[in-house]
């Protein structure tokens, strides 16, 4: 059984999608460009400022199911210019102070509405997120 999350602190689906999704723990989140929630406009600035925008609307998306960053284990980012990784990659770890999630960066030839830069995640609830692997390989 899914349950649909939504959010006004975070941008409306431009589509027939939901911001996010929760399945039993699981959560996966739609990919956030970087809309202002109140305009529904792409924020003005650099991919700085549009990196930020992004990663203040996967928290407040998050923040509706009652979770935090901590919460994500994996990531994937969509850029349209690999050059900006480096800016981009800086703004995305102020955000993962501890235990960064798995992530996945890829350049893409077009994002909606001009967008420089788009993250998608997939967060789990109930503390799974946390924690030292066991090795059980032998």
């Amino acid at each position: 059984m899914k349950k649909i999350i939504s959010t006004s602190d975070a941008p409306a689906a431009l589509g027939p999608y939901s911001q996010a999704v929760r399945v039993g723990s699981t959560i996966y989140c739609a990919g956030q460009i970087p809309l202002d929630p109140k305009s529904g406009q792409i924020v003005s600035g650099g991919v700085d400022v549009q990196a930020r925008r992004v990663m203040d609307n996967i928290t407040a998306v998050l923040k509706a199911e009652g979770l935090s960053m901590d919460h994500i284990v994996k990531t994937t980012i969509f850029l349209m210019d690999l050059g900006d990784f480096q800016t981009v990659n800086e703004i995305y770890g102020s955000y993962f102070k501890q235990q960064p999630p798995a992530r996945s960066t890829v350049q893409v030839a077009g994002l909606p509405k001009g967008a420089r830069v788009e993250i998608e995640v997939i967060a789990v609830a109930n503390g799974n997120s946390g924690g030292v692997a066991a090795d059980t390989s032998g």
